[in-house]
């Protein structure tokens, strides 16, 4: 397919380049030593849900000062509709956007609730819960968390077992959530609970319900990561009293819900900027000759080879993301950008051990051969498999609705 830009798409792009020139904050730099997450939407230093709170106030500010520019615009929400706060952007324009944002390497803005509840409630939302929750997310004052897995539901997440038993007009919640990347950075959670614990099959009795974080009963705790940071945490519900009217769709229908928010999720084009910038990153470093002097023994074997597998990847994966936004509601293929785009994150950690030997087990940032940046995905990369839905639960995806492969 030819992608590309059209006249009106390439003038678009030279205005998102102008806007992130003129407008970024100039005191808004990378915090060097930033793991607050493993999203694909990251930038390297930044991660604007956690810098808006900073106890530092150039960092603070500069995040404000950044959602402030950008919601003047409805460009933190470029999708939605006007009228909520977005743009009423095209799908494409959409793209183009993320992607210079991405490429000046200069983080989103309320990436959760951008870009996976938004969307959910203009599909499933009532008109109260859009008018209440979606203007709040435009101005970049309200973050959410995504509250799916837990300890025993993770790739099989209809096996869910937090309970929400009818109260009149509450449902009272109890149960436990795990690996809610930013969750002790969220004003809100998006959940998914068992009311009927008796259906058959299990992912019939699910409903999805919208959390105040500050509802009593709630407790938010991080967890520490393989890298000694938190960018995720677990949740829990002791007698939590979530009011009826946060519930999202029908009772026992959050199944389907929550199946269009992760599709949404898995149709992004962050990752395929980071990797295209870390491929550039590592051929100019050995091409100079301090570079070289970080390089392995010998690692010109089958290396060469190895970087220009991975820069053809990089493309296809580009060309897959730039066809997941030509559908409304992404479907199997975002299930195809997901699988791609997991898997060769870790094979382009795995070239740059290649390639680095020795040097590659540095961890500090400073003084170490480009910041560590390949160590650092190679810890990252551990949990792409599996991170926004598993690989084998991908290749399902991809078999049975895209395929048509019969489920058994």
């Amino acid at each position: 397919m030819n992608w590309e830009d059209t006249p009106e798409q390439a003038a678009f792009r030279e205005e998102v380049r102008a806007f992130v020139r003129d407008r970024f904050p100039a005191t808004y730099t990378p915090d060097p030593d930033a793991e607050q997450s493993l999203e694909p939407e990251d930038v390297w230093g930044y991660n604007w849900a956690v810098d808006r709170n900073s106890p530092d106030a150039a960092r603070r500010e500069g995040a404000r000062a950044w959602a402030a520019a950008l919601a003047e615009r409805g460009w933190i929400t470029p999708h939605w509709p006007v009228e909520y706060g977005g743009a009423g952007l095209s799908a494409m324009e959409e793209f183009i956007l993320q992607e210079e944002m991405m490429r000046a390497r200069v983080p989103t803005v309320n990436g959760i609730g951008a870009f996976l509840l938004g969307p959910t409630l203009l599909a499933h939302g009532t008109e109260a819960q859009r008018a209440e929750h979606l203007p709040p997310i435009a101005r970049g004052e309200r973050t959410w968390a995504q509250g799916f897995s837990e300890p025993g539901a993770g790739s099989d997440l209809a096996g869910l077992r937090t309970r929400a038993v009818r109260d009149g007009d509450h449902y009272v919640v109890d149960g436990q959530k795990v690996w809610t990347s930013l969750g002790h950075h969220a004003d809100w959670l998006f959940v998914l609970v068992r009311t009927d614990p008796d259906a058959a099959p299990k992912h019939r009795g699910i409903t999805f319900l919208l959390v105040d974080v500050d509802t009593p009963g709630v407790t938010v705790r991080p967890i520490r990561d393989i890298r000694g940071d938190a960018p995720f945490s677990e949740i829990f519900f002791e007698g939590a009293r979530v009011p009826v009217a946060n519930r999202v769709g029908e009772e026992n229908r959050g199944w389907y819900v929550a199946m269009d928010a992760l599709s949404f999720e898995r149709a992004g084009i962050g990752a395929t900027i980071k990797y295209e910038q870390a491929i550039a990153r590592l051929v100019e470093h050995i091409g100079t000759p301090e570079g070289r002097e970080h390089l392995r023994e010998g690692w010109e074997r089958g290396a060469r080879q190895e970087i220009a597998r991975r820069y053809v990847e990089m493309r296809v994966l580009y060309n897959i993301a730039r066809y997941s936004v030509t559908n409304p509601v992404p479907g199997y293929e975002a299930s195809v950008n997901q699988l791609f785009s997991a898997e060769l994150h870790q094979r382009l950690a795995r070239t740059g051990a290649h390639v680095f030997g020795r040097h590659g087990l540095l961890w500090q940032r400073r003084d170490a051969p480009l910041g560590a940046a390949f160590t650092h995905m190679r810890m990252d990369s551990v949990a792409a498999t599996f991170l926004g839905g598993a690989s084998e639960i991908q290749r399902n995806v991809i078999a049975t609705r895209g395929l048509g492969l019969p489920r058994s």
